[in-house]
């Protein structure tokens, strides 16, 4: 049985964080997650963009909407100038939008970076302490994390000053992703550095994060690495039920259930109903659910014409029928535990200009570099 993870005030148990994923982790996925873990673990936001938020950008305020089973309520923010940030987060304290805050300092997608946010800001070890500093302290007494990757490439790796400048500015817990910007999501996550950090930073938990595909995994990770906590981003799309795993792991039972596809496409439908309810019309609920389909059908026998007409339903009706005709009856495949997601690696991580030449100096970083969208 693993330690209870504790996030501020809040013990999480077991110590099992849903990944903020852009496009994916809206309020009706957290609620699929979070009924299969039977309500256990930490569920947190997509990204939430801190300019957008401060100037109330009508998508992103829905997109801070939380269900009133959700407790505590997450919101990762992401933002590259300290005093938005700030601003931001007092908002949140103030106003009683959320119970938890995390921030975004891992995302590698170039629309990202090339404003210096993201993977790229913990380069610059004074402009993360000063956002730090300005989050911790208009938090109140809400905690605040922080999600990170090693560093920008092999030659620049930035996780352990990040994670010093993080205790020293009372940051409450830090989750790392075991790859660099420029590994994208590509090969294999290094867990030794989640290792490292965890013996770097003694003084408040560490969570790791890549390549958990499984329970298994999970279990593995924690114990190879001595980490506090895990946070499982790709391996759930598609597969909400992995947190009824994840439990069962961490509470010492091995009764996973794989569903057949009878289960799977209940699931589906369910999926996108709750979009639907989301956002108020069923049929953009349909649409946005639309990416998930293949993530879910992963691995079983259907055929490629059956799953294009599944990717352009546009109504629940149409959903449900086109999953009658499969053979519902099909266990799960050999297999479809494995990694699912964007897997491209190796890119050349795009900067602003000048970035590389001093990781302190912090000229050329202003409000400007803020993104006006939430949701990544």
């Amino acid at each position: 049985m693993t330690q209870p993870l504790s996030i501020g005030p809040h013990a999480v148990v077991p110590p099992v964080v849903l990944a903020p994923m852009a496009g994916i982790t809206n309020a009706p996925f957290r609620t699929l997650c979070r009924e299969f873990s039977g309500g256990k673990g930490l569920f947190v936001s997509e990204m939430i963009t801190t300019r957008a938020l401060v100037e109330r950008n009508e998508k992103t305020m829905q997109l801070i909407r939380f269900d009133e089973s959700e407790k505590p309520r997450s919101i990762q923010l992401y933002g590259v100038d300290p005093a938005t940030v700030g601003k931001a987060v007092r908002m949140i304290a103030e106003e009683g939008l959320a119970d938890h805050i995390d921030l975004n300092f891992g995302c590698p997608v170039p629309k990202v970076t090339r404003k210096g946010g993201g993977s790229a800001l913990p380069y610059k070890r004074n402009l993360l302490r000063a956002i730090l500093r300005e989050a911790v302290s208009g938090a109140g007494d809400l905690p605040v994390t922080m999600k990170m990757r090693k560093g920008i490439d092999d030659d620049h790796i930035t996780y352990l000053d990040a994670g010093r400048i993080a205790v020293e500015e009372g940051v409450t817990a830090i989750a790392l992703h075991g790859r660099t910007a420029a590994q994208h999501y590509g090969g294999t996550a290094d867990w030794s550095a989640i290792a490292r950090l965890k013996e770097h930073v003694p003084e408040i938990p560490v969570l790791g994060n890549g390549d958990i595909w499984s329970a298994e995994d999970a279990l593995r990770m924690v114990r190879e690495t001595g980490c506090d906590g895990v946070v499982v981003g790709r391996g759930c799309l598609g597969r909400p039920w992995l947190f009824a795993d994840l439990v069962a792991a961490f509470e010492g039972r091995d009764d996973f259930q794989r569903p057949v596809l009878r289960q799977v496409a209940d699931v589906m439908v369910r999926h996108a109903t709750l979009l639907g309810e989301w956002l108020g019309d069923e049929a953009r609920g349909v649409i946005d659910f639309r990416k998930h389909v293949a993530w879910y059908l992963k691995g079983f026998a259907v055929g490629s014409e059956m799953r294009k007409r599944l990717a352009i339903t546009s109504s629940l009706e149409e959903l449900r029928a086109g999953l009658d005709e499969l053979d519902l009856d099909q266990a799960w495949p050999a297999g479809a535990d494995g990694p699912r997601g964007r897997t491209s690696g190796n890119n050349r991580v795009v900067l602003p200009d000048g970035w590389l030449k001093d990781p302190y100096d912090c000229a050329g970083v202003s409000e400007d570099a803020e993104l006006d969208t939430s949701g990544g």
